[in-house]
């Protein structure tokens, strides 16, 4: 039999180091589908894997977790019209995040494009946003190889997404293995190599001259330092700063070290408030946090960045010299030219500020009420998370109390949807990071929103699929507190709207009976001395587990600082007659005086 367009794709993405694809099936891919049924037999225990989930956005997103995790190229496939355009949303976090992903999609036959088809969309047009930098239609078998060789090539080398539009008759044909060689052919490969990116020695010689003259340096990192931990700690060293961490750079230093402040932003830390309001001197590594409102004000200090995207430089705050580089290799480079502080005033007034932070949060988390402390259930995991664990987060509360509570260990990685911040992420995410290392624990963080959204869905494909990890621990964790509060705390803090019921209440659901009657672990906990024994349970499993912990919406996710207008809004949204009014100022009191005179455990 020869070979069709359908198998072609299949070897290429082979030859790209594929090893699986996460996909959900439709007629305007029949012809890729069948190619996975010959695969299987032609590479029988190694053959490219086709990963089915339940709806074609948990496939974007799983590909997207797949490059954040590995640093891969993500690929997911969908049919043509519905399927595609059900892709978008987990795109778009990719595209935002700026992490590899290639999308295959189906497309009506080319005698019918054109024609109002049934499922024929524009999709050129449709992905010309997310998928900017390289959209294009197969529309011969001889196309085919460059255009799957350059969308690899260029979702490596822009760190973006791309996409390809295979109709439906095409797969079928037979492939063109090599296009001759004559006029208007395009002759591919399949190599691509990362670059070596370092800012010449002039320019790294003016960053740390301005860095050597500041007496109060602060660093502010972000995933594109997730391979620099020990370059950005010998930097913060040798220059006696704090190190903040944007979220999706949560994993680049333990949070043990004395000197890193946590989180930033509105999910952040008050020692990373701090420091932002009283350094003299700024420097950003790979990060592209949006919130100037939380970085030192414009002209308070100098700034030095490194990106290597010279598109994101002095985007958030007029740097005085901006750099292209790789985060490790311009760290390296720059750490010689750098003159060691003598003075570690600095450092030790951020460390007594850390150290008296993370009490805080203890004291915060001990608080007690008619229900579960959101808070003592992160805080609880924190003290029992293995090693190499991989958590991903969701959108929502769940965010604030993962950058918070949470202390990440070297070996463990952390991830969610940081530029979009889309609900929905974090099942998928988790389902991802199991395919891509099965023989590591997994924790999923999602509030019920998220869960009623489409976790509950993609639990069957954990039902589907976990039987095939090594380690089966994946343990996704529900805070049920029957209300989308990380808006209902919005709508309070940043409008002065009180709770809207119709819009905020949630149905109560059984989390943990519905995981148990797919056969997989469930566990309710709606005691706080029940949280502890819940997570060692979980972390003893044999399957899957999800924690349902019933927990209460009134806790507030206190920023690092509260402004005027915030306090305002609040208390706007108390006298208009929010329905948990009472609640909610009782338990922001006790937090706020935790802020002040934290007890001990």
């Amino acid at each position: 039999m020869s070979q069709t367009v359908g198998d072609f794709i299949l070897e290429r993405l082979r030859e790209w180091g594929v090893r699986r694809v996460y996909a959900y099936p439709g007629d305007g891919i029949n012809g890729l589908l069948g190619a996975f049924g010959h695969e299987s037999k032609k590479h029988e225990g190694d053959e490219l894997k086709f990963i089915q989930v339940r709806h074609e956005e948990m496939a974007a997103f799983m590909a997207c977790a797949h490059s954040k995790l590995t640093g891969e190229v993500g690929v997911c496939m969908a049919t043509s019209g519905p399927g595609a355009i059900h892709l978008l949303n987990g795109l778009y976090d990719a595209k935002m995040d700026h992490v590899p992903v290639v999308a295959i999609v189906g497309q009506s036959a080319r005698s019918a494009i054109g024609g109002d088809y049934q499922q024929e969309v524009d999709l050129p047009s449709l992905f010309k946003d997310v998928a900017h930098e390289y959209i294009q239609t197969a529309m011969t078998p001889e196309q085919v190889r460059h255009l799957i060789d350059r969308a690899f090539r260029n979702a490596r080398a822009t760190r973006s997404v791309t996409a390809i539009v295979v109709p439906h008759d095409v797969q079928e044909l037979d492939a063109v293995e090599k296009p001759p060689h004559k006029q208007a052919t395009v002759h591919t490969g399949t190599q691509w190599l990362p670059p070596r990116v370092v800012p010449c020695q002039e320019h790294l010689q003016r960053a740390a001259d301005i860095l050597n003259a500041g007496e109060r340096v602060a660093m502010l990192v972000g995933q594109g330092a997730l391979g620099a931990r020990y370059e950005v700690e010998a930097v913060a060293d040798a220059l006696g700063a704090g190190v903040a961490k944007a979220l999706l750079g949560k994993g680049v230093l333990p949070d043990a070290l004395p000197f890193v402040t946590g989180a930033i932003g509105l999910l952040g830390t008050k020692p990373s408030w701090d420091m932002m309001q009283s350094c003299d001197t700024l420097l950003m590594v790979g990060s592209s946090f949006p919130y100037p409102e939380f970085l030192p004000e414009e002209g308070k200090a100098r700034g030095v960045q490194i990106d290597l995207d010279g598109r994101m430089l002095s985007l958030r705050y007029p740097m005085e010299l901006p750099l292209v580089g790789d985060s490790a290799e311009t760290l390296r480079a720059l750490l010689p030219l750098l003159k060691r502080k003598e003075d570690r005033g600095w450092r030790e007034w951020l460390e007594k500020q850390i150290a008296k932070w993370w009490g805080v949060l203890e004291a915060r988390a001990m608080n007690e009420g008619d229900l579960i402390n959101p808070q003592r259930v992160f805080w609880e995991l924190s003290q029992r998370l293995p090693e190499g664990v991989i958590l991903t987060a969701d959108s929502g509360s769940t965010a604030n109390w993962y950058a918070r509570d949470v202390k990440m260990r070297d070996g463990m990685m952390g991830t969610l949807s940081g530029g979009l911040a889309t609900m929905g992420c974090g099942v998928p995410y988790a389902i991802a990071a199991k395919f891509a290392f099965p023989d590591r624990p997994v924790v999923a963080l999602v509030g019920d929103g998220a869960m009623q959204m489409n976790g509950n869905g993609e639990l069957v494909t954990a039902m589907k699929y976990w039987k095939e990890w090594k380690d089966p621990r994946l343990i996704v964790l529900v805070l049920n507190n029957h209300d989308l509060n990380e808006v209902t705390w919005e709508m309070r803090a940043l409008a002065g709207e009180p709770k809207l019921a119709a819009s905020q209440d949630l149905p109560d659901f059984p989390y943990a009976g519905y995981a148990e009657s797919l056969g997989l672990k469930g566990i309710r906990v709606d005691r706080t001395e029940d949280i502890g024994k819940a997570w060692d349970q979980a972390f003893s499993s044999d399957r899957p587990v999800v924690i349902e912990a019933v927990t209460d919406p009134n806790v507030p996710p206190l920023p690092p600082h509260i402004s005027f207008k915030q306090a305002s809004h609040y208390m706007k949204a108390i006298t208009k007659g929010d329905p948990n009014a009472w609640d909610m100022v009782r338990a922001s009191m006790k937090d706020a005086v935790e802020s002040y005179l934290p007890h001990k455990r």
